[in-house]
């Protein structure tokens, strides 16, 4: 018998390593529990901090609850 959808997404997860203090834009992506491309928009559009670090492009860990927090206190768009 097959495992459900929802329990092999859960298993297939790596668990977040609370070590590390640079992400990668994917890593930073998948805490989020957004998609890459969406990452890396809000990336460039400075939503998300992000550091150089040499050519390579990297989130501190602490930039991730920032962004949340500036999430809750934007005001709610009527839809």
């Amino acid at each position: 018998m097959a495992e459900p959808r929802a329990l092999t997404a859960v298993l297939d997860l790596e668990p977040a390593d609370p070590s590390l203090v640079l992400l990668t834009v994917e890593e930073a992506a998948r805490r989020l529990r957004i998609g890459r491309t969406t990452c890396f928009k809000l990336v460039l559009a400075g939503e998300i901090e992000s550091v150089t670090v040499g050519r390579l492009r990297r989130v501190p860990a602490e930039a991730l609850p920032a962004y949340v927090t500036q999430l809750r206190r934007r005001p709610a768009v009527a839809a």
